[in-house]
């Protein structure tokens, strides 16, 4: 579908390899919600390969990298790759910088509004926190929106200065406690979220991760750009896999100088995060777009086709609604097979009820964006 007029548009017309990607990460996203993820690390699974997966599907506790330490930078990467082909179409049909300005600015406005109130309806009471990905991706988009008329230089340039910024802000700031750059809430990131929400969350994240991980969407940009101009399907995929790995390679070289930490978005985390981003989007768009392997990927694209609805479902309660209909039935029918083993039956129906909900919305063309 087009995201402006909301009627499809013809495969050659998209980016199909970007549509898989997009899907790919919010399915993996959904499996969270169904609580299959931490059933798979119960201890009566441990040594098993399932018990491994599940480990790889859970954030690092602090200086190291799991595969589930990569979806967060994948969606910011994503909403970047997009913004050439959205914002160009609306350009070449003539909208000026200050229509899309004015466009970005509210987009802006309403994913920190959904990254807010998500902190609300949990607990049920007004609060103030911005640690939620849509919280972060209102600053990066409008920050990657801002910066993608300028050259390529200026804009590699500029992510990484804001890295730059964000090591001496840990290394050098001078406040008593705060001073410990790479310690769990005794680092410059926590002194701004107690100056800011006057509390620290419970699992180290920061808020200030807005400004490092801003990189992410600024390099989906220029992936975009890349896929959008006029080079060989070859030349793509080399330029992508070329940045990719140096990316990966130059992260992980840092880390025994700045350990490489999801939680606080160091600069060697960010670098072989977005390493590995690029290389995801070269794999995907040489499967998808160049081999034309796209039947088996619709599947992931239909949940795709409808990210924020799905992911605002599955964060205020849908996925627990789901649990409350299913679990009646696979306890039941699957109780023969043990506890655990009737858990997991019931977090993959349920898995199966949300990827239902996204095909039903896919078949009535119902597609909720901003």
């Amino acid at each position: 579908m087009d995201k402006d007029s909301g009627q499809p548009l013809a495969a050659e017309d998209r980016l199909m390899s970007l549509d898989f990607f997009r899907g790919a990460t919010m399915f993996l996203l959904v499996g969270e919600a169904t609580g299959l993820y931490e059933l798979l690390r119960e201890p009566a699974l441990h040594s098993t390969l399932l018990n491994a997966i599940g480990q790889q599907l859970e954030h690092h506790a602090w200086n190291g990298l799991h595969f589930w330490d990569l979806i967060q930078p994948f969606f910011m990467f994503i909403v970047g790759v997009a913004m050439p082909f959205s914002m160009g179409k609306r350009w070449q049909r003539g909208d000026s910088w200050s229509k899309t300005l004015h466009h970005a600015l509210i987009r802006s406005a309403l994913l920190l509004l959904f990254g807010w109130a998500l902190y609300c309806i949990g607990p049920g009471r007004l609060t103030f926190e911005l640690w939620n990905v849509l919280a972060q991706l209102s600053f990066t988009y409008l920050v990657a929106f801002l910066m993608m008329r300028k050259s390529t230089r200026t804009q590699i340039g500029f992510t990484f200065f804001l890295l730059l910024v964000t090591e001496m802000l840990y290394r050098l700031w001078p406040v008593s406690g705060f001073n410990q750059p790479f310690v769990p809430d005794h680092g410059f990131g926590a002194w701004v979220d107690l100056a800011l929400m006057h509390k620290l969350s419970d699992g180290h994240w920061v808020a200030f991760n807005a400004v490092p991980t801003t990189a992410h969407t600024m390099w989906g940009v220029l992936a975009g750009q890349v896929l959008k101009s006029s080079r060989t399907p070859l030349q793509k995929i080399r330029i992508l896999a070329i940045a990719g790995t140096i990316g990966v390679v130059c992260g992980y070289a840092l880390n025994p100088l700045t350990p490489i930490i999801k939680r606080i978005c160091t600069s060697s985390f960010v670098i072989t995060s977005g390493g590995w981003c690029l290389l995801a989007l070269a794999l995907s768009y040489w499967l998808i777009d160049v081999r034309k392997l796209r039947k088996w990927s619709v599947f992931f694209n239909i949940v795709g086709m409808n990210s924020l609805l799905i992911y605002l479902f599955t964060n205020t309660g849908g996925a627990e609604w789901f649990h409350k209909i299913a679990r009646p039935f696979t306890m039941g029918l699957f109780a023969w097979a043990g506890q655990l083993r009737a858990e997991i039956v019931t977090s993959l129906v349920v898995w199966g009820m949300l990827w239902s909900l996204c095909f039903w919305l896919y078949k009535k063309r119902i597609f909720i964006r901003i």
